[in-house]
Protein backbone atom coordinates (compact mmCIF):
# COMPACT_ATOMS: atom_id res chain seq x y z
CA UNK A 1 0.00 0.00 0.00
CA UNK A 2 0.05 1.89 -2.09
CA UNK A 3 -0.57 -0.41 -5.55
CA UNK A 4 1.73 1.05 -7.79
CA UNK A 5 1.17 2.66 -11.18
CA UNK A 6 0.07 0.11 -13.71
CA UNK A 7 0.20 -2.95 -10.91
CA UNK A 8 -3.26 -4.16 -11.08
CA UNK A 9 -5.31 -5.95 -14.11
CA UNK A 10 -7.68 -3.31 -16.24
CA UNK A 11 -10.84 -4.96 -15.33
CA UNK A 12 -9.92 -4.84 -11.19
CA UNK A 13 -8.91 -0.80 -11.43
CA UNK A 14 -11.93 0.06 -13.20
CA UNK A 15 -13.83 -2.18 -10.89
CA UNK A 16 -12.04 -0.28 -7.61
CA UNK A 17 -12.73 2.39 -9.34
CA UNK A 18 -16.34 2.18 -9.69
CA UNK A 19 -17.30 0.73 -6.24
CA UNK A 20 -15.31 4.46 -5.38
CA UNK A 21 -17.44 6.77 -6.87
CA UNK A 22 -20.63 6.41 -4.67
CA UNK A 23 -18.53 6.68 -1.74
CA UNK A 24 -16.27 9.78 -2.89
CA UNK A 25 -19.77 11.43 -4.06
CA UNK A 26 -21.84 10.92 -0.54
CA UNK A 27 -18.41 11.98 0.91
CA UNK A 28 -18.00 15.36 -0.59
CA UNK A 29 -21.79 15.66 0.44
CA UNK A 30 -20.76 15.11 3.64
CA UNK A 31 -18.03 17.47 3.90
CA UNK A 32 -19.87 20.67 2.20
CA UNK A 33 -23.15 19.99 4.47
CA UNK A 34 -20.84 19.88 7.55
CA UNK A 35 -18.62 23.16 6.34
CA UNK A 36 -21.94 24.99 5.37
CA UNK A 37 -23.05 24.53 8.97
CA UNK A 38 -19.99 24.57 10.72
CA UNK A 39 -17.06 26.78 8.46
CA UNK A 40 -14.94 27.48 11.37
CA UNK A 41 -14.37 24.07 10.77
CA UNK A 42 -12.21 24.57 7.62
CA UNK A 43 -8.94 25.05 9.50
CA UNK A 44 -9.63 21.65 11.21
CA UNK A 45 -9.76 19.65 8.25
CA UNK A 46 -7.28 21.08 6.81
CA UNK A 47 -4.91 19.68 9.78
CA UNK A 48 -6.62 16.45 9.18
CA UNK A 49 -5.75 16.20 5.65
CA UNK A 50 -2.31 17.28 6.34
CA UNK A 51 -2.27 14.45 8.97
CA UNK A 52 -3.45 11.67 6.69
CA UNK A 53 -0.54 13.04 3.74
CA UNK A 54 1.74 13.49 5.95
CA UNK A 55 1.46 10.27 7.58
CA UNK A 56 1.02 8.34 4.29
CA UNK A 57 3.98 9.39 2.70
CA UNK A 58 6.64 8.37 5.14
CA UNK A 59 7.20 4.94 3.38
CA UNK A 60 9.00 2.46 5.19
CA UNK A 61 10.56 -0.49 3.50
CA UNK A 62 9.15 -3.81 4.01
CA UNK A 63 10.39 -7.64 3.21
CA UNK A 64 10.33 -8.76 -0.73
CA UNK A 65 10.75 -4.91 -2.06
CA UNK A 66 7.26 -3.91 -1.01
CA UNK A 67 6.88 -0.55 1.55
CA UNK A 68 4.37 -0.20 4.52
CA UNK A 69 3.34 3.69 5.85
CA UNK A 70 0.79 3.94 8.66
CA UNK A 71 -2.94 6.21 7.15
CA UNK A 72 -3.32 8.89 9.59
CA UNK A 73 -7.15 8.73 8.09
CA UNK A 74 -8.35 7.20 11.54
CA UNK A 75 -7.70 10.82 12.92
CA UNK A 76 -9.80 12.94 10.39
CA UNK A 77 -12.51 10.33 10.48
CA UNK A 78 -12.54 10.69 14.50
CA UNK A 79 -13.15 14.27 14.38
CA UNK A 80 -15.63 14.41 10.74
CA UNK A 81 -16.65 10.99 10.79
CA UNK A 82 -15.79 8.41 7.64
CA UNK A 83 -17.85 9.94 5.09
CA UNK A 84 -15.63 12.52 5.13
CA UNK A 85 -12.33 11.33 4.93
CA UNK A 86 -13.09 9.66 1.50
CA UNK A 87 -12.93 12.96 -0.81
CA UNK A 88 -10.22 14.04 1.72
CA UNK A 89 -8.48 10.62 1.14
CA UNK A 90 -8.76 10.97 -2.29
CA UNK A 91 -7.31 14.18 -2.82
CA UNK A 92 -4.13 12.75 -0.88
CA UNK A 93 -3.76 9.90 -2.85
CA UNK A 94 -4.17 11.79 -6.07
CA UNK A 95 -1.42 14.50 -4.50
CA UNK A 96 1.10 11.70 -3.79
CA UNK A 97 0.44 9.95 -6.86
CA UNK A 98 1.22 12.85 -8.99
CA UNK A 99 3.85 14.50 -6.52
CA UNK A 100 5.34 11.69 -5.44
CA UNK A 101 5.43 8.85 -7.48
CA UNK A 102 3.37 6.87 -4.49
CA UNK A 103 0.66 4.97 -5.89
CA UNK A 104 -0.93 5.62 -9.20
CA UNK A 105 -3.84 7.04 -11.28
CA UNK A 106 -4.82 3.62 -12.80
CA UNK A 107 -5.00 2.13 -9.05
CA UNK A 108 -5.79 5.34 -7.82
CA UNK A 109 -9.36 3.62 -6.91
CA UNK A 110 -8.36 0.54 -5.24
CA UNK A 111 -6.04 2.95 -3.01
CA UNK A 112 -9.42 4.73 -2.46
CA UNK A 113 -10.68 1.80 -1.51
CA UNK A 114 -8.70 0.84 0.91
CA UNK A 115 -6.92 3.97 2.69
CA UNK A 116 -9.94 6.41 2.13
CA UNK A 117 -12.74 4.50 2.80
CA UNK A 118 -12.38 0.76 4.46
CA UNK A 119 -9.72 2.52 7.07
CA UNK A 120 -12.22 5.27 7.71
CA UNK A 121 -15.02 3.19 8.35
CA UNK A 122 -12.92 0.89 10.08
CA UNK A 123 -12.01 3.32 12.29
CA UNK A 124 -15.15 5.26 13.34
CA UNK A 125 -16.33 1.92 13.67
CA UNK A 126 -14.33 0.19 16.53
CA UNK A 127 -14.07 3.95 18.51
CA UNK A 128 -18.22 3.86 18.51
CA UNK A 129 -18.12 -0.04 19.64
CA UNK A 130 -15.57 1.24 22.76
CA UNK A 131 -16.92 4.60 23.72
CA UNK A 132 -20.00 2.52 23.33
CA UNK A 133 -18.22 0.11 26.13
CA UNK A 134 -17.68 2.64 28.30
CA UNK A 135 -14.27 2.85 26.70
CA UNK A 136 -11.74 5.90 27.70
CA UNK A 137 -11.13 7.93 24.67
CA UNK A 138 -7.50 7.45 24.65
CA UNK A 139 -8.49 3.53 24.71
CA UNK A 140 -11.33 4.49 22.30
CA UNK A 141 -8.85 6.21 20.10
CA UNK A 142 -5.72 4.01 20.12
CA UNK A 143 -7.86 1.22 18.85
CA UNK A 144 -9.67 3.15 16.26
CA UNK A 145 -6.61 4.66 14.49
CA UNK A 146 -4.37 0.72 14.60
CA UNK A 147 -7.21 -1.00 13.97
CA UNK A 148 -8.33 1.05 11.26
CA UNK A 149 -4.53 1.14 9.48
CA UNK A 150 -4.47 -2.49 9.77
CA UNK A 151 -8.11 -3.13 7.81
CA UNK A 152 -6.33 -0.62 5.06
CA UNK A 153 -3.69 -3.60 4.52
CA UNK A 154 -6.02 -6.29 4.65
CA UNK A 155 -7.99 -5.17 1.89
CA UNK A 156 -5.02 -4.52 0.06
CA UNK A 157 -3.77 -7.86 0.78
CA UNK A 158 -7.44 -9.20 -0.49
CA UNK A 159 -7.12 -7.11 -3.71
CA UNK A 160 -3.49 -8.39 -4.52
CA UNK A 161 -4.60 -11.48 -3.74
CA UNK A 162 -8.20 -11.60 -6.30
CA UNK A 163 -5.78 -9.75 -8.80
CA UNK A 164 -2.89 -12.18 -8.71
CA UNK A 165 -3.99 -15.78 -7.16
CA UNK A 166 -1.53 -18.43 -6.40
CA UNK A 167 -0.68 -20.74 -9.03
CA UNK A 168 -1.08 -23.80 -6.35
CA UNK A 169 -3.54 -22.31 -3.45
CA UNK A 170 -5.30 -19.64 -5.38
CA UNK A 171 -6.94 -16.38 -3.92
CA UNK A 172 -6.37 -18.21 0.30
CA UNK A 173 -2.90 -18.91 -0.57
CA UNK A 174 -2.02 -15.74 -2.06
CA UNK A 175 -3.47 -13.94 0.24
CA UNK A 176 -1.85 -15.53 3.07
CA UNK A 177 2.04 -13.79 1.87
CA UNK A 178 0.55 -10.79 1.11
CA UNK A 179 -0.91 -10.37 4.00
CA UNK A 180 2.43 -12.00 5.84
CA UNK A 181 4.37 -9.37 3.87
CA UNK A 182 3.04 -6.70 5.23
CA UNK A 183 2.13 -7.80 8.57
CA UNK A 184 5.80 -8.30 9.39
CA UNK A 185 6.51 -4.22 9.32
CA UNK A 186 2.47 -2.95 9.50
CA UNK A 187 1.73 -4.07 13.17
CA UNK A 188 4.09 -1.51 14.44
CA UNK A 189 3.52 1.04 12.57
CA UNK A 190 -0.15 0.37 12.96
CA UNK A 191 0.43 0.46 17.26
CA UNK A 192 2.76 3.48 16.57
CA UNK A 193 -0.06 5.41 14.97
CA UNK A 194 -2.55 4.59 17.10
CA UNK A 195 0.20 5.71 19.91
CA UNK A 196 0.86 9.12 18.03
CA UNK A 197 -3.36 9.25 17.44
CA UNK A 198 -3.86 9.52 20.92
CA UNK A 199 -1.38 12.03 21.83
CA UNK A 200 -2.45 14.58 18.73
CA UNK A 201 -6.43 13.95 19.97
CA UNK A 202 -5.00 14.39 23.64
CA UNK A 203 -3.22 17.56 23.22
CA UNK A 204 -5.91 18.93 20.59
CA UNK A 205 -8.40 18.02 24.01
CA UNK A 206 -6.40 19.87 26.66
CA UNK A 207 -5.75 23.73 24.35
CA UNK A 208 -8.80 23.39 22.34
CA UNK A 209 -11.68 21.80 23.70
CA UNK A 210 -13.74 24.10 22.03
CA UNK A 211 -13.33 23.03 18.97
CA UNK A 212 -14.11 19.73 19.44
CA UNK A 213 -16.43 19.48 22.11
CA UNK A 214 -19.15 18.67 19.05
CA UNK A 215 -17.12 16.56 17.21
CA UNK A 216 -17.51 13.10 16.97
CA UNK A 217 -14.27 12.09 19.27
CA UNK A 218 -15.69 13.40 22.36
CA UNK A 219 -18.00 10.81 22.63
CA UNK A 220 -16.06 8.62 24.13
CA UNK A 221 -16.60 10.87 27.45
CA UNK A 222 -14.58 13.09 29.30
CA UNK A 223 -11.71 10.59 30.52
CA UNK A 224 -8.61 11.02 28.71
CA UNK A 225 -6.21 9.17 30.44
Amino acid sequence: MHIMEGFLPPAHALGWAAASLPFLAFGLHSVKRSLQAHPERRMLLGVAAAFAFLLSALKLPSVTGSCSHPTGVGFGALLFGPAAMVPVGFVVLLFQALLLAHGGLTTLGANVFSMAIVGPFVAYGVFRAAAGVGASRSLAVFLAACLGDLATYVVTSIQLAWAFPDAVGGFGASFVKFAGIFGLTQVPIAISEGLLTVLVVNAMARFNAHELRALPVMMAGRKSA
